[in-house]
């Protein structure tokens, strides 16, 4: 079936069924934020990231439901009223999820940042010369903190 099709046949959906389909992914989807934010919370990053591939396909679903609701939204409102306000209603509860999951995220990354940079400076201090330099003092070597260690800033 052509991406044409899909989009057709989404389209071509009862008001009622469309938006009953929306909001089994809308749904679903905030579960799946939920869960990954709790996760991520209690420290379990390795779990939270194994539901990244049901959170995209997840997603995935919700976009394209959504996207048809746009589409039709003059006809939904005018035949499934009741449907659309609930799914206005998830779509917020979906907003809030989603803010609370960029801030977990956000934390998880920097903290993560932080625990790689004092790993790297400590790495850095083991390997570090102890010997005085020309003035008396211990040298060093402020290029010498990260030999090792590397820090992905892509999470």
């Amino acid at each position: 079936m052509t991406a044409a099709a899909r989009l057709a046949a989404l389209d071509a959906l009862p008001a009622e069924e469309l938006c009953n389909h929306a909001e089994q992914a809308l749904a679903a989807l905030v579960d799946v934020m939920n869960q990954e934010t709790t996760l991520l919370r209690a420290g379990h990053l390795r779990q939270a990231g194994q539901l990244t591939p049901d959170k995209t396909r997840l997603a995935q679903d919700y976009v394209g439901f959504a996207r048809s609701i746009q589409r039709q939204a003059a006809r939904l409102n005018a035949e499934a009223p009741k449907a659309m306000e609930r799914l206005r209603a998830g779509h917020e509860s979906l907003a809030t999820q989603m803010a609370e999951n960029l801030r977990v995220l956000a934390t998880a990354k920097t903290v993560t940042e932080d625990v790689l940079t004092d790993v790297a400076r400590m790495v850095g201090q083991q390997n570090r010369a102890r010997t005085y330099g020309t003035a008396g003092k211990v040298a060093t070597d402020p290029n010498a903190s990260a030999k090792g260690i590397a820090v992905n800033r892509a999470l």
